[in-house]
């Protein structure tokens, strides 16, 4: 059995801080973006308690990060990290943009708080996101 100092334990901290303080810092961007090219105030409405846009924002945020946890797992640098994190960011916002272009009502739907375009909008965002994820690997 191999033993390991408290130091060598603690020598990848830098790059878990670096890693983790930019993907927290590529949530908040990608969610803002993210309630900016919707027409409906998510957080508002969410606030209200209205279940709708939180289930799509819910969606959207964990199709975002679950590639952004694949780049961060697989990249070979801090840049290929960003550069396909942004990448991820771009793939859920062309899944919202695709889904509003085909089922008129949606962004509606949502926010009266109807659950099944919020529902299709959050499983697709998903899918959409574990495809990115498996496309991102070397």
């Amino acid at each position: 059995m191999d033993t390991v100092t408290m130091a060598e334990s603690l020598g990848g901290l830098n790059g878990f801080l670096l890693h983790f303080l930019a993907a927290v810092v590529l949530v908040a961007l990608f969610s803002a973006l993210y309630v900016w090219i919707t027409p409906y105030a998510e957080f508002r409405l969410i606030r209200e308690g209205k279940v709708a846009p939180a289930i799509s924002f819910g969606g959207a945020l964990l199709g975002f990060v679950i590639p952004l946890a694949g780049a961060i797992s697989e990249s070979v640098s801090f840049l290929d990290m960003l550069v396909w994190s942004v990448v991820a960011l771009v793939v859920q916002v062309l899944v919202f943009l695709a889904l509003r272009s085909c089922c008129a009502g949606l962004c509606r739907g949502i926010a009266d708080d109807q659950r099944a375009p919020a529902i299709l909008l959050a499983v697709l965002s998903v899918a959409a996101g574990i495809l990115s994820a498996a496309c991102m690997t070397y």
